[in-house]
């Protein structure tokens, strides 16, 4: 069944790529219903797949292939908590590895110009932090960074 509310991903023409790379990658995803297009349209032909159900991380999403016609932004971004520099290496690599870019304060793009935040918790954390002092050190060290170092966020907050 569907679920109620969305989301849906725009892609050129690989939408069943993206979702099945989503799947390998991060946990709790799946790849769903795959429509195809059941006869020739202008821009393509029978049987090319025109929409993806997939969920990344629990949340359900439908990966649209409309063509080059809208361009993706950070306007729209997945945010990933993660718990250890392990998983946001993990994370981080799988996505900039694969054909992505790596951007600034934990953001990066996948292949089919998706934005991704990997942020780990303990970010999340000290830039919330009650003693102001130490989330603006560790808010400093973040705008230094492009992939999150844990190490160096802990010890901003240590001063």
């Amino acid at each position: 069944m569907q679920a109620k509310n969305t989301i849906c991903v725009w892609y050129d023409r690989d939408a069943e790529a993206a979702a099945r790379f989503y799947e390998k990658t991060f946990p709790d995803s799946s790849v769903g219903r795959i429509a195809r297009a059941p006869g020739d349209y202008p821009s393509g032909v029978e049987g090319d797949v025109l929409v993806v159900e997939f969920t990344v991380m629990g949340i359900p999403c439908i990966g649209l292939n409309g063509g080059p016609g809208m361009k993706h932004s950070e306007a729209f971004s997945f945010q990933v908590a993660t718990d250890d520099q392990a998983e946001t290496d993990r994370l981080w690599n799988a996505i900039v590895d694969n054909g992505g870019q790596e951007s600034a304060c934990g953001w990066c793009k996948d292949k089919w110009g998706i934005s991704w935040q990997i942020t780990p918790r303990v970010l999340s954390e000290a830039l919330n932090n009650p003693d102001r002092a130490a989330a603006k050190r560790a808010f400093s060290a973040m705008m230094e960074m492009k992939k999150i170092d844990v190490a160096k966020i802990e010890a901003a907050l240590k001063g």
